[in-house]
C-alpha cells in the first residue's frame, strides 16, 4: 500500500504532497542497483519536505536516507552536479553527508520516471526535523552557530569551479538578478511564459523589483563567483548537545553564486518570521538571531564595511531567482496554477512589498548601521 503523504506547504498548514511517499517495493529494486547495502529491513520515516519524496531506511547493513525526484525535476546529470560538489567538500573535511554510489560507480539512479541518491545517514541531533520553511532558530546561539557553520562551508567550497547546474527548475542562484535588464529576461522558460501570459507581471515588477535593483548592479559586479548552499535553513544543519553545527544537509538548491548570496540567503530563510504574513501580521524581523548570524560568519570570514553595504543591497532581491523558479515548478511540472499564484503573489511579490515596508525598512537600515 502506498501511505497517503502530506508535506510542507507555501504556508502554515500541510498539504497534500507533490509526489507520492517512497513505497518498500520501490526500494527493493533499487537496492538491487546498491548490492553493498544489502536487503532492506525497513522504510521508517518520511520526509514533509515537498519538492521531492525522501525517507530513512535500514538494510540489512546500514541506516541510511533515500531521495526520489521525479526526471522532469532532478535528471541523473543534474543530480550528480549537487554530488559532485558534495564529494568536494566531503573531502575538504566538511561536515557532509557522502553519498553512495551504485553498482556502475555513479551516484544518482534512474529508475522508470524516477531518479534515486541514497546518502549516508548525517551525524547529529535533527532538532529542526519538522519545522516549516522560514521558521526562526530556536535560540540566538543557533544562529551563532549556523554563521561559523557557513562560513565554515565556503572556505571549503573555495578552489571548487564547476559551472552552473543545468537544471531549470528548483534552484536558488542569481542569474536573473544579476542581468543588466532582469525584466527583460524574465519569462525565459516555456513554463514561466505560460504562468505569465494573463499577468499585469510587467508593470508589477517595475514598481516592486527595479527600484531595489538599479543600485545592486554595480555592487553585484565585484563579488567573486562560489559555489553555495542557497537553503541555508536551521532545518537544513544538524546540532551537537552544545549548539553548535554537528553536519550540513541538503544541497538541493546548490548552484555557483557568491558568498554574499549565500549569507543574505541565509538571513532571508531564518530571521525573519514570513509565516505571520498569513495571518496579516507583520512579520517582525529577529534583530538579535541577525547579529548572531553575521558575528558567527564574521569570527571565520570577516565582513568589510563594503560587505554588509552589499548585503542590505541584496536582502530584498535574492528571493527573487528561486520564487520564478517555483513558478515554474508548480505551473509547468506539477500542473498546479493554484500553487504557482502562491508562489508568485505570496512569495515573489509578497516579499518584494515586505522589504519596501515598515519593517523591511527596519531589517536593512539595522544591516547597514553595522556598516557605519
Amino acid at each position: 500500500m502506498n501511505p497517503q503523504r502530506t508535506a510542507h506547504g507555501l504556508g502554515l498548514d500541510p498539504v497534500a504532497a507533490d509526489w507520492p511517499a517512497l513505497h518498500e517495493t520501490d526500494l527493493q529494486q533499487l537496492l538491487r542497483d546498491y548490492p553493498q547495502l544489502g536487503q532492506l529491513r525497513s522504510l521508517h520515516w518520511h520526509s514533509p519536505r515537498p519538492f521531492s519524496a525522501a525517507g530513512l531506511i535500514t538494510t540489512s547493513s546500514a541506516t541510511l536516507f533515500v531521495k526520489r525526484h521525479h526526471q522532469q525535476v532532478r535528471q541523473a546529470a543534474w543530480l550528480e552536479e549537487e554530488h559532485r560538489l558534495i564529494a568536494h567538500l566531503h573531502r575538504q573535511g566538511a561536515p557532509v553527508a557522502a553519498v553512495v554510489p551504485n553498482r556502475q560507480g555513479a551516484t544518482a539512479t534512474k529508475q522508470g520516471e524516477w531518479t534515486y541518491e541514497i546518502h549516508h545517514v548525517a551525524k547529529g541531533l535533527d532538532l529542526y526535523r519538522d519545522a516549516l520553511s522560514w521558521s526562526p532558530f530556536q535560540t540566538t546561539q543557533h544562529a551563532l552557530a549556523a554563521g561559523v557553520a557557513l562560513a565554515q562551508l565556503h572556505q571549503a567550497a573555495e578552489g571548487y569551479t564547476a559551472p552552473h547546474r543545468q537544471t531549470e527548475v528548483l534552484l536558488a542562484n542569481a542569474r536573473l538578478i544579476e542581468q543588466p535588464a532582469p525584466l527583460a529576461a524574465i519569462a525565459n522558460t516555456p513554463a514561466l511564459a505560460d504562468y505569465l501570459a494573463d499577468k499585469d507581471w510587467h508593470p508589477q515588477l517595475t514598481e516592486l523589483l527595479l527600484p531595489w535593483h538599479a543600485p545592486l548592479q554595480p555592487l553585484l559586479q565585484q563579488q567573486p563567483p562560489l559555489w553555495t548552499h542557497n537553503d541555508w535553513h536551521a532545518s537544513n544543519l544538524l546540532w551537537n548537545e552544545d549548539g553548535t553545527v554537528s553536519s550540513v544537509l541538503d544541497f538541493g538548491l546548490a548552484d555557483r553564486t557568491f558568498a554574499l548570496y549565500d549569507l543574505a540567503t541565509a538571513i532571508e530563510r531564518n530571521a525573519v518570521p514570513w509565516l505571520d504574513l498569513d495571518s496579516d501580521g507583520p512579520a517582525i524581523a529577529d534583530l538579535d538571531s541577525v547579529d548572531a548570524l553575521l558575528a558567527g560568519y564574521h569570527q571565520i570570514r570577516p565582513l568589510s564595511a563594503q560587505d554588509l553595504h552589499t548585503l542590505s543591497a541584496l536582502l530584498p532581491l535574492v528571493h527573487v531567482d528561486f520564487a520564478l523558479s517555483e513558478v515554474a515548478y508548480y505551473q509547468g511540472v506539477v500542473g498546479s496554477t493554484r500553487s504557482a499564484d502562491v508562489a508568485y503573489h505570496a512569495y515573489l511579490l509578497g516579499h518584494l512589498q515586505w522589504f519596501a515596508g515598515a519593517q523591511g525598512q527596519r531589517l536593512l537600515a539595522h544591516i547597514r548601521r553595522k556598516s557605519v
